[in-house]
């Protein structure tokens, strides 16, 4: 394999499919140094964000959802066209060894045009129901790298020798999380106080943030709040409407719209409300965190509530179905939230929740394409 060897990385549009993609190419140059990852993202600014950091190159695709309208298929089907002439031109002018899509829309063109081509390609298949994207594309994939053993029962029987139980991967800094004291530190936080960290995953989740801000001010004063601090990733459309949110209640948290140190975020946290997408799934585990999981509400095939229960029978997570409704969503929160004077009970939580994590997943998908291009 020459020094010039390249494997493209494609998805984007979310940090779900960003973050197991940068914890892969940072595994593949661990294991293949001379080689060089390329991620094919997608227009939406969060990618960008997400990776300029990184140092990994990166391109854009011009690639936009499928929406059911007129108007949107046309939009897409142009959108496929443009992203098909670019990625051909990737391939040809690149010594391309594989190709691992991360998921999504933004995965599709160049998956499917390097299986055309005779190049190697996989998929990662976090969730454990397969979206349309990764049904439609397994067949072109020579491995389906996995993070649940139930998605096999989402799976057709000619795509079933294909699965890989790797894990979703995670970020290379959480697999040995930080001090707790200087991760505090860096995130303005007191190390002495116990950590309640709520987070919609890298977009924010509006009615998460909703729900915790109708439950809280009644807890402060029940006192169920002694001894805790408040870290809220509101989101980036979030943050301002948050942060006054508490404020008016006279409640005293630490709120960010968004933060890629997360590592450091586990390290304080001692326990979490969370939705449930297969990232923040991967993350709560491996860092051993418990957790109350609000399943995003409007998937028509509701999968993060399918990856929730995985959590919720290994005893390592409460669901709360989200009604879309603060009032209905907190009179469910304010329940769950006993946990916060239970502490017997989230140290049993974080227990299951290691015993399901699966830290070396990003190795494990670098090995899977290491050994695809053999």
């Amino acid at each position: 394999m020459g020094s010039d060897g390249t494997i493209l990385l494609a998805g984007g549009g979310t940090g779900g499919h960003l973050y197991p993609g940068i914890s892969v190419a940072a595994a593949l140059k661990s294991i293949w140094p001379e080689v060089r990852p390329l991620f094919l993202v997608t227009e939406r600014e969060i990618d960008e964000v997400i990776l300029q950091p990184t140092g990994f190159e990166f391109i854009k695709q011009s690639i936009v959802p499928p929406v059911k309208s007129i108007s949107g298929l046309l939009a897409f089907w142009k959108s496929w066209r443009e992203t098909k002439d670019l990625v051909r031109g990737v391939l040809n002018e690149r010594d391309v060894k594989a190709v691992l899509g991360l998921g999504g829309y933004a995965a599709g063109v160049a998956v499917k045009l390097a299986a055309q081509k005779g190049i190697p390609a996989a998929v990662v298949n976090p969730d454990v129901i397969p979206g349309k994207a990764n049904q439609y594309l397994m067949k072109y994939a020579r491995a389906v790298c996995c993070q649940f053993e139930e998605t096999r029962a989402h799976v057709s029987a000619a795509n079933q020798p294909k699965l890989k139980m790797t894990g979703c991967p995670i970020r290379p800094e959480m697999e040995t999380l930080p001090a707790r004291n200087d991760a505090a530190r860096r995130l303005g936080l007191n190390p002495d106080r116990m950590t309640l960290v709520i987070t919609g995953a890298s977009l924010g989740a509006q009615t998460v943030n909703e729900a915790v801000l109708a439950t809280l001010p009644k807890l402060k004063a029940e006192g169920k709040m002694e001894g805790w601090q408040v870290l809220h990733l509101a989101g980036r459309d979030h943050g301002q409407v948050v942060k006054a949110a508490y404020i008016q209640n006279g409640i005293g948290a630490t709120v960010v719209d968004f933060t890629p140190e997360m590592a450091d975020v586990w390290a304080v946290a001692d326990m979490a409300i969370s939705r449930s997408g297969a990232s923040s799934c991967a993350e709560l585990t491996a860092c051993g965190v418990p957790s109350i999981l609000m399943p995003y509400p409007y998937h028509k095939d509701m999968h993060q509530r399918a990856n929730a229960r995985v959590l919720e029978a290994g005893g390592a997570a409460l669901i709360l179905d989200d009604e879309k409704d603060a009032k209905k969503n907190s009179a469910k929160l304010e329940p769950m939230l006993g946990l916060l004077c239970d502490a017997p009970r989230r140290q049993q939580m974080a227990d299951a929740a290691k015993k399901l994590g699966k830290p070396d997943a990003a190795e494990q998908v670098a090995k899977v394409i290491r050994g695809m291009v053999g």
